[in-house]
């Protein structure tokens, strides 16, 4: 259950951090691949973010998915 609770944890704030990122102004976001509105759009270095997130949100699935049913080997 702590690992869980954890996890959502980790979870909401690496969410926090890239929707930050992804929404935010900073050095070489790279150029446009798609525009959403005349001042919002997806650049290029938001597909690094986005990479960063998924790949953390995948490890924190298996980190809960595999830790449950299994006896701690303390």
């Amino acid at each position: 259950m702590l690992r869980s609770i954890c996890a959502l944890m980790i979870g909401g704030v690496v969410t926090g951090f890239a929707f930050l990122l992804v929404t935010g102004r900073y050095i070489n976001e790279g150029p446009i691949l798609l525009s959403l509105s005349s001042a919002h759009g997806l650049h290029a270095g938001d597909l690094f973010v986005l990479a960063g997130w998924a790949a953390a949100m995948l490890a924190l699935a298996c980190l809960v998915v595999l830790s449950t049913g299994r006896p701690r080997a303390d």
